[in-house]
Parts: C-alpha cells; sequence; structure tokens
C-alpha cells in the first residue's frame, strides 16, 4: 500500500514491528521444511529477505512521481546485544539506527535513547 503512495506522488510511512520475530517464523519455517541452516540456525537468505524488504523504501525523483516511502525497522535484542545476526543484518541495510536501553528508561530518561550505540549515517545533504 505504501508503495501505491510512493508511486503516485505521496508520502509514506512504513513501521516494520518487529523483523526479529519474523527472522524468527522465518527460521522455523526453514528448518521444518529442511533448509540448511547458516549463522544462528537462520537461513542464508534471511539477509536477502531483509534487504529486498527494506529497499523498497525510496524517494522518487520529479520525473518519476516526487512519492517516497520512509521505512522504520524495529528489532528486538537479547539482553541489549545489537551484535547478534538480525540486528546487525538491519543496521547494515539501513542508514543509522536508534538504540533504546530500558536501564535509561527505569531511571526516568526518557526517551530512553543510548546515544553511545545510536548512529546515523545520513549526510547535511540528505
Amino acid at each position: 500500500m505504501g508503495e501505491y503512495f510512493r508511486d503516485n506522488g505521496m508520502h509514506a510511512l512504513i513501521i516494520y514491528d518487529d523483523l526479529s520475530k519474523q527472522a524468527v517464523a522465518y527460521q522455523k519455517m526453514s528448518l521444518l521444511l529442511r533448509r540448511p541452516p547458516g549463522r544462528e540456525a537462520f537461513p542464508g537468505d534471511v539477509f536477502y529477505l531483509h534487504s529486498r524488504l527494506l529497499e523498497r523504501a525510496a524517494k522518487r525523483s520529479d520525473q518519476t512521481g516526487a512519492g517516497s516511502l520512509t521505512a522504520l525497522p524495529v528489532t528486538e535484542t537479547q539482553a541489549g546485544d545489537v551484535s547478534a545476526y538480525i540486528p546487525t543484518n538491519v543496521i547494515s541495510i539501513t542508514d543509522g539506527q536508534i538504540c533504546l536501553e530500558k536501564e535509561l528508561f527505569y531511571r526516568g530518561i526518557r526517551p530512553a535513547i543510548n546515544v553511545g550505540l545510536s548512529v546515523s549515517r545520513v549526510g547535511s545533504a540528505a
């Protein structure tokens, strides 16, 4: 639906909540289908699956409609481990990440953003 708006000159936002749970469901289906497991028992094409999904977000040029689709993927980490397979895959595809920490939230810091782990790779000309 978001692509329809993008292709017709409008702007859309899509939030994928949560790609880590989607990856686990895909992992279980792949194991049931006896597909060979890869790193952390995820199928080897889970990175391709996420990149194909997230790279559909784009800004069109004026000649092709001038619409845009912004994607905000959400991934859950286990014990705050952003170096796990699925979080690192999503981080490598996106233009940055905002890392939230429950300890900061419990101390009353809101939004509970860990500024040391949060990164933007979008330049000033974006």
